[in-house]
């Protein structure tokens, strides 16, 4: 027997089920993948993300109860206590999705992160002093940092660029929940466990919360899909489609070459100038929505105790996870990103000006639900960068990784714009963040601009189409469709820009 024939035997047998079976059934076998992935890996998601914040945020919770003081922690540390989380928070998401994108198995990466972190949380509360709390945020930075630019990527590997925008919705209104019931099992907690076994309530909130982390991750390393070609819990028929849809989606296969690695992903994400503007695009919003970190603290301004500061804290993120899916939705109806995106940083800038102008407790409470809703525009940053930066996919985990982690800087730089000394008004805060999403919307236009501009050129230029197509790519995706390659190129050269 020749080594070619010996070659056809090893296809035939780990080829994919017979392609016409699977063609003729595609549409049923793609409702049933979309609804299988809705209901596993969105509701895993979302609430590994409520826990995600709710234990990076109990830091500012445990103020209420007495952290600083038993702590013996000044203005000056606390802001060194928030901010150092993003130190590392920050340099470990580019790495930590150039390897995602590698692995066979982003579950069990996953899921391990999260097991980390729940143990770093837990471990915050046996801290004595400064240097030990300070210690154990460094460290939860570097686990927590794969989670959300890492599901993002893991989101845009399974659905469409039309279908990406809500289902990343319903993931970060997690992160929107997990500051409404984050505050209420705070005040569970910190009203009913302080002095149990003699140990302070702050303390037992960092013990609790973590555990329950932990337990979510192990749950998560069955619960998540992997990659679209080997998740363990899809048939054989599922897997082909959810390779085909995302081919058919972009013309080209998501998939890397054999020869790219890692670095050469991030190679091509440096040298992409859309990455580095919606890099600063990112970090300026988070600037102007750091107030986040300190929304208890601004809640507390309105004059009540520490339960119903908490309690109020609730509402406006509520209504903002919903506005964020309902915005989310109409954003996949359309195909529109800037409008759903700067016009809730409008929205934020009107809650700045009513706050600035009026310590009425009626007019800062509205003011709280329109800052609320400013998440609502950050939710669809990573679609818009998984939409423009889509192929291939080692280039896309960096693109997100970039953007994630230089946009956090905001956060660490907002972690100094709150200072204690400037409440209750905080006016000098509240119009930092004001300008910060002054000049995010200056560089969002920018980024619609030349996208619009780039589909007229190919609209006009064949040839400018051709320059960004990878052959590889379109012929493993007209393999997975079942059709010719030019077919596919037909397919690839009707691809457009979302803006």
């Amino acid at each position: 027997m020749s080594t070619s024939e010996k070659a056809e035997i090893v296809v035939v047998e780990t080829a994919p089920p017979a392609l016409g079976h699977v063609l003729e059934n595609a549409q049923h076998i793609e409702r049933r993948l979309v609804r299988k992935l809705d209901m596993r890996l969105l509701p895993t998601v979302f609430v590994i993300f409520v826990m995600n914040y709710i234990d990076r945020n109990a830091v500012t919770t445990a103020r209420l109860k007495g952290l600083e003081q038993d702590l013996g922690l000044t203005d000056l540390q606390y802001s060194i206590i928030l901010s150092s989380l993003y130190a590392t928070y920050c340099t470990a998401q580019i790495p930590s999705n150039m390897i995602l994108s590698y692995i066979r198995r982003p579950s069990i990466f996953i899921g391990s992160c999260i097991v980390c972190w729940g143990l770093i949380s837990s471990l915050t509360g046996v801290t004595q002093n400064f240097r030990g709390l300070l210690a154990c945020r460094l460290m939860l930075g570097i686990p927590e940092a794969v989670f959300y630019p890492g599901t993002m990527f893991v989101l845009s590997s399974w659905y469409t660029k039309k279908e990406l925008a809500f289902r990343s919705a319903i993931l970060y209104s997690g992160l929107l929940l997990s500051n409404a019931f984050g505050s209420l099992m705070a005040a569970g907690i910190l009203s009913g466990m302080e002095g149990k076994r003699g140990i302070r309530a702050w303390r037992w909130l960092f013990f609790i919360e973590g555990a329950i982390t932990i337990c979510l991750g192990f749950m998560s390393m069955w619960l998540l899909p992997d990659c679209p070609h080997n998740t363990r819990w899809m048939s054989p028929e599922e897997r082909h489609i959810a390779q085909a849809r995302l081919a058919d989606d972009a013309g080209e296969a998501d998939q890397n070459d054999k020869d790219e690695s890692a670095l050469y992903g991030l190679k091509l994400a440096l040298t992409d100038y859309r990455v580095y503007v919606f890099s600063i695009m990112n970090m300026s919003q988070l600037l102007g929505l750091s107030f986040v970190n300190f929304f208890p603290t601004l809640t507390q301004t309105l004059g009540f105790s520490t339960t119903v500061t908490l309690l109020l804290a609730a509402p406006p993120w509520i209504f903002s996870s919903i506005m964020c899916c309902l915005s989310a939705w109409h954003a996949d109806r359309t195909g529109e990103r800037f409008f759903h995106m700067a016009g809730w940083w409008w929205g934020v800038i009107l809650g700045f000006i009513i706050a600035l102008s009026s310590m009425s407790i009626a007019a800062r409470y509205i003011s709280l639900f329109l800052m609320a809703c400013g998440y609502c525009g950050f939710a669809l940053t990573a679609v818009w960068v998984s939409n423009v930066i889509s192929r291939p996919p080692s280039k896309r985990a960096a693109a997100i990784g970039l953007v994630n982690g230089i946009g956090n800087i905001g956060n660490l730089m907002g972690s100094y714009s709150w200072k204690a000394d400037w409440g209750p008004s905080y006016h000098p805060s509240l119009a930092i963040s004001l300008g910060a999403l002054a000049f995010s919307t200056v560089l969002a236009i920018g980024i619609r601009t030349d996208l619009v501009r780039t589909n007229r050129r190919l609209d006009a230029d064949e040839k400018a189409q051709l320059d960004l197509v990878d052959r590889k790519r379109v012929e493993e995706a007209a393999r997975l469709e079942g059709i010719t390659f030019d077919q596919a190129m037909m397919k690839r050269r009707g691809y457009r820009y979302l803006y």
